[in-house]
């Protein structure tokens, strides 16, 4: 237990023990989870750093110290009542499972609880106690002016990118609100403070005095100290996440970084320093309410826990529901059996995206001759690419993981010097055009030169047509440069090649039987004016689409020194098989193709016999999809394809696609495991093959990295789903990015606005996301899955706390695992 029931006060001149302090605010810290920059956006769990307790102790803490909710909202439960989505039987089904998690609830008890959907109480923290004048509703309440007055100070401290002109800053974050709080004349007007000034030079020099000046003010025992901050930083939690965020890639990067620290410091001295225009009488009144709640802070976690008791249930109802849809998909046979499908004609592996799995199905069904295969969409390439004359170098590969290699453009004929330096010079010319539109003096002067050039963006907006790419590597390369120009790894040797193509392989399951066209299909998505574009593309990519890592892999899959290598290992790819590079465009299910001229005359041949098949794939995908975006899916195939075309180039388009919407499996098994299920996109496949894994190397490969991956666009969707307001972006038409690409915010100010927007998650009339822990299915031994959730404490703190849910394949059924060991069955869908 993490508080006490009844501390003693400390006396005020009792000097605190510096290290507990540390230990407190490294505690506090380390429960915010890192937010992605625009740019390289990829989806997180918001509750990560908290998965080492269970869901529902969790949920308790959210609601108690942050007012933040985990589970669905009990209106939404009601909805999927009323719709006969979640039967009685699966309410009591859930009460079983979860045993003594769901107390001593029944199914009466847990349909009374719809009737009621409000939070557990939350604790003060002291700007709540000191904020009680009678002239309150007639200014900014305090709470707001503060997280208002901080992300403004943020933003002016991080921002590179977007401001043309920028403050004097420090090396520190807290250093520079000081100094910027000392000179703002206006957040004490806001407050109702005019002389707030006054009172600013008592304020601590360091974060280290800050911390421990204001811990000493609150007489609050060590205990509850680490509680008591991490609520404290709930109430500038985008801010706390993007701060996260900066730590994350130091400590990647071997080093570290102090801006959460210094967040949290800037956010608690505030509380202080407000407590210096009360009189004595009423700094008193204010400590003993902040300590009489604190002191209450356990019994009222316990209350939280039982109050949230039926959202458990109501929770686990839910996903007993999607999974009893799931086993019947998984058991039901399929029309050919896998042992009479015809030769392999072409091999395709797609990213293990929930958007494949549609097109997946449909290419199979379209020519069988077709295996297609579900791989990590970076294709095992852990590289940071730079295009070629530029210094932009982007991370390609999970963000849990730092680079390992280098990514470059190479040109064809040793023309590299001459290509970067023109590109150099032609994105010149255009930051030299773009800035002089930003320049207060020149901006209508220059509309007038520029002419109806200048407005072009946005008649393509107001009128789109046919559909480019949406983000162009070579944007800024001559033409004739643009066909030769292709990414390669820089500085790895033939071994390192053979030893990267080798990992690959065996990690597809992909050693054996060749097909003669091998396609490698990354994804991307498409859409214009849109803030959030990155959190479409490729999460495996850090963010970008996976055409780089698709690219770089074929050319050295089909280098011949590499492939003699491979053969020396006893992998032997047919001198016939050509690896092919392509990007499936989610917004559009079409298949780009890249450096087909690279490639013997045979493999441009069957290029050519696999384009009607892949056009009629398409096509069935996108009548698929029409219903959920509002189009007619019977009109004509090529009306439609235009449709989709003209939503990706709308520049007023708030929903070029659902995303990830409805994501809710996982499955780690061969493709004949689901061959020939409908899983409505909600699934992402990654083929795996025990037999060829023996030392069960490729399946700890699988659960400890693109589990953990699925697992945080799972909890993000859910988050963003259960609490819109803390824990998702809020309204697309209100943003402003910040910072040129740290986040944005929902108007003018206000914290930091983390997770999916509306628009991702809601048609305008409900939600398209069923908030579901991920159902994860392995085709393996229960040893050894059993020995990677021993080995690994993560994977077991997801598993034991109730993060996900963990199956496996069990002859013509299915077992689950319980939450500390051991396997039971699971129902037959009946």
């Amino acid at each position: 237990m993490d508080v006490l029931d009844t501390p003693a006060t400390p006396r005020a001149s009792t000097p605190l023990d510096p290290a507990l302090i540390d230990q407190a605010c490294e505690r506090a810290c380390a429960a915010i989870a890192p937010a992605w920059p625009l740019d390289r956006s990829i989806a997180v769990n918001p509750h990560w750093g908290r998965v080492d307790r269970p869901v529902l102790e969790v949920a308790a803490r959210m609601a108690v110290l942050g007012g933040i909710r985990v589970f669905p909202p009990r209106r939404q439960l009601r909805l999927a009542w009323q719709e006969g989505r979640v039967t009685e039987a699966d309410l009591q089904a859930a009460i079983d499972e979860l045993g003594p998690d769901a107390g001593t609830l029944s199914t009466a008890d847990c349909l009374d609880a719809l009737d009621t959907d409000t939070l557990p109480p939350q604790l003060p923290l002291l700007i709540d106690v000191l904020d009680d004048d009678p002239r309150r509703h007639t200014r900014l309440a305090w709470r707001q002016a503060i997280t208002h007055q901080v992300s403004q100070t943020c933003a002016a401290f991080f921002d590179r990118q977007q401001a043309d002109w920028h403050p004097d800053r420090p090396h520190d974050l807290y250093t520079f609100w000081r100094d910027t709080l000392v000179h703002d004349h206006g957040i004490g007007v806001l407050m109702g403070l005019p002389d707030l000034g006054r009172r600013l030079d008592g304020l601590p020099a360091t974060r280290t005095d800050a911390e421990r000046w204001v811990l000493q003010r609150l007489g609050l025992p060590p205990a509850v100290w680490a509680d008591y901050l991490e609520s404290v930083l709930l109430t500038v939690n985008g801010w706390a996440s993007w701060c996260a965020y900066l730590g994350w890639e130091a400590r990647l990067a071997g080093g570290s970084d102090g801006s959460l620290r210094d967040l949290l410091a800037i956010r608690l001295a505030w509380g202080a320093i407000l407590l210096d225009d009360r009189d004595h009488a009423d700094a008193r009144r204010a400590f003993a309410a902040l300590q009489a709640d604190w002191s209450r802070a356990a019994r009222r976690l316990q209350q939280a826990r039982e109050t949230l008791r039926p959202d458990l249930v109501w929770q686990r109802a839910l996903e007993v529901a999607y999974q009893r849809c799931l086993v019947q998909r998984l058991t039901v046979p399929g029309p050919v059996p896998a042992e009479v499908l015809p030769e392999v004609a072409v091999q395709a592996a797609f990213c293990i995206d929930v958007r494949s799995e549609p097109l997946r199905r449909a290419l199979e069904a379209t020519w069988p001759a077709v295996q297609t295969l579900g791989f990590a969409g970076f294709f095992g390439v852990p590289a940071a690419y730079t295009p070629l004359g530029t210094e932009a170098r982007r991370p390609q590969l999970p963000g849990l993981l730092a680079p390992g290699m280098e990514v470059t453009d190479r040109i064809d004929g040793d023309q590299d010097r001459q290509a970067a330096d023109a590109r150099q010079r032609r994105l010149a010319m255009t930051d030299a055009w773009q800035a002089s539109t930003r320049w207060p003096a020149a901006a209508f002067s220059f509309v007038e030169v520029a002419g109806a050039g200048y407005l072009g963006r946005l008649v393509n907006w107001l009128r789109p047509g046919a559909s480019e790419r949406a983000r162009d590597d070579l944007h800024g390369l001559p033409a004739r440069y643009r066909p030769v120009c292709r990414p390669a790894l820089a500085g790895v040797d033939l071994e390192g090649r053979i030893g990267l193509a080798r990992k690959v392989l065996q990690a597809m399951g992909l050693v054996r039987d060749f097909a003669p066209l091998v396609l490698l299909v990354g994804h991307g998505s498409q859409s214009e004016n849109n803030a959030h574009a990155a959190a479409l593309d490729c999460g495996a990519c850090c963010g970008q689409t996976g055409e780089v890592n698709a690219r770089v892999l074929a050319r050295v899959l089909n280098e011949p020194a590499v492939r003699q290598g491979l053969d020396r290992e006893g992998i032997a790819i047919p001198v016939g098989t050509a690896f092919v590079p392509a990007l499936h465009n989610t917004t559009t299910d079409e298949i780009e193709v890249f450096d087909i001229d690279a490639l013997p005359a045979a493999a441009r041949s069957a290029w050519e016999q696999l384009q009607p098949v892949l056009a009629q794939a398409g096509d069935q995908v996108r009548r698929e999809r029409a219903v959920r975006l509002g189009l007619d899916p019977r009109v004509g195939a090529q009306a439609l394809l235009e449709q989709l075309r003209r939503r990706a180039s709308d520049g007023a388009q708030t929903r070029p696609e659902w995303g990830l919407a409805g994501n809710a499996a996982f499955l780690i098994a061969p493709r004949q495991r689901s061959r020939h299920a409908v899983l409505d996109g909600r699934s992402f496949l990654h083929d795996y093959d025990a037999a060829k894994d023996p030392d069960g190397s490729v399946l700890e490969l699988l659960i400890t990295a693109p589990m953990l991956v699925t697992h945080w666009i799972n909890w993000q969707y859910h988050a963003s789903t259960c609490d819109p307001q803390h824990l998702g972006s809020g309204n697309k038409l209100l943003h402003n990015v910040v910072g040129g690409d740290i986040g944005v915010f929902e108007g003018n100010g206000g914290d930091l606005r983390i997770g999916l927007s509306l628009q991702s998650l809601h048609d305008g009339h409900r939600w398209v996301h069923d908030p579901l822990r991920l159902t994860v299915v392995i085709d393996a031994a229960a040893g050894s899955i059993d020995r990677i959730i021993e080995k690994h404490a993560i994977v077991r703190q997801l598993v034991d706390n109730g993060w996900l849910h963990l199956w496996r394949f069990e002859g013509k059924g299915f077992e689950r695992r319980q939450a500390g060991g051991g396997w039971t069955a699971v129902a037959s869908a009946g």
